[in-house]
């Protein structure tokens, strides 16, 4: 054996020995940190080329890390995903979110104002625990959607974790009929729904918005948050009688759009998603956020209208916001813009994908 190929396969476990000791863990975390702001010519992105993989090495997949935000909520998590290493990696070391912040802004300041919340694609809590803490002094309710089961898990302890009893968390997916089985396809966060065969085992059953409201007697919701990889439309045609609600009634609704999933080719405004809500009456904008953990206070939230999206480069997606009532806004601190690209990244043009202020 070279010296060059001994020295590489010691490289793995010697890191994995570090991600073993909390305390090491934390300052070898720090000195990553330090590195990404170091290294100010590299032509891609540092934290995915570079400190990323290095921090993916000190984890495994089965491992548990916890982490609590700057208001105290505590949140215990597999490190599975980038939404894991970027959260580990947050500057400051107690952020004021777990992912995507300025989506995440937008969905507490309109859970603050619900009574009741569905959140399709809870995933570990990241969003709706958050959501839920908001709304738990007016008694209000998160009704949350995970068919992955390890992360409903997850979510169901974050739960008791933050002493909140008024997330109703569901092994279902969310589907334009209520008498479909479905499986995940592809990685954790990255899996999608599709049709399962009667003897799956890994399937789960399904259920519509609207049915859900009546099986639970909501009579109104007034959000809908949707990440579920290609599935927003299935789901709101299947919540047709939440969206034909007028304005002040009708939920205000988040959702993630991505090129690999929706065709945008004539147009974001000509989608078949924004043509479903526009023919209800709703308002789109695309929500311009980091698909990561990025320190945003004291930034305005910026929007774009669905027809001023800069939507050119590589397959890529993000979150869009639809209203029907613009009072909804009111307390936020909120930008319009237009021409530039809803997916900011630190490491490519700052015209197009850097926050305008």
């Amino acid at each position: 054996m070279s010296n060059e190929k001994f020295e590489i396969e010691q490289v793995a476990p010697a890191l994995r020995a570090i991600g073993s000791n909390d305390a090491a863990r934390e300052k070898f975390l720090v000195l990553c940190k330090a590195i990404e702001k170091d290294i100010t010519d590299y032509p891609g992105s540092v934290r995915d080329d570079i400190t990323g993989p290095l921090v993916d090495a000190l984890h495994d997949e089965s491992q548990v890390v916890r982490k609590v935000l700057a208001d105290g909520a505590v949140f215990d998590f597999l490190y599975r995903t980038k939404i894991a290493r970027d959260f580990v990696l947050s500057s400051p070391v107690n952020p004021d979110h777990v992912w995507e912040p300025q989506t995440t802004r937008l969905l507490v300041h309109f859970a603050s104002r619900c009574q009741d919340v569905l959140v399709g694609g809870a995933y570990f809590g990241d969003q709706a625990v958050l959501m839920a803490r908001a709304m738990r002094d007016s008694g209000g309710h998160c009704h949350a959607f995970e068919p992955n089961k390890a992360q409903l898990e997850m979510l169901r302890h974050n739960a008791r974790l933050n002493g909140l009893q008024n997330i109703h968390a569901w092994e279902l997916g969310l589907w334009s009929d209520s008498s479909e089985q479905l499986r995940l396809v592809g990685n954790d966060s990255f899996a999608h729904a599709e049709p399962a065969g009667s003897d799956s085992e890994d399937s789960f059953a399904t259920i519509t918005v609207d049915e859900y409201c009546t099986r639970q007697n909501i009579k109104r919701l007034g959000l809908i948050m949707l990440d579920i990889e290609g599935a927003e439309s299935r789901v709101l045609e299947g919540a047709v009688e939440q969206l034909a609600r007028p304005a002040g009634e009708a939920p205000d609704i988040v959702f993630e759009v991505h090129r690999h999933y929706v065709d945008w080719s004539a147009g974001l405004e000509n989608a078949p998603i924004s043509r479903l809500l526009a023919g209800h009456g709703y308002r789109l904008f695309a929500v311009r956020d980091f698909n990561s953990n990025v320190d945003m206070s004291g930034r305005p939230i910026e929007l774009i209208a669905v027809d001023k999206v800069y939507l050119e480069g590589p397959p890529h997606g993000f979150n869009m916001l639809a209203i029907k009532d613009p009072r909804t806004l009111e307390g936020l601190d909120v930008a319009y813009c237009e021409g530039v690209s809803p997916k900011l990244l630190w490491h490519r043009d700052p015209a197009l994908h850097h926050p305008l202020n």
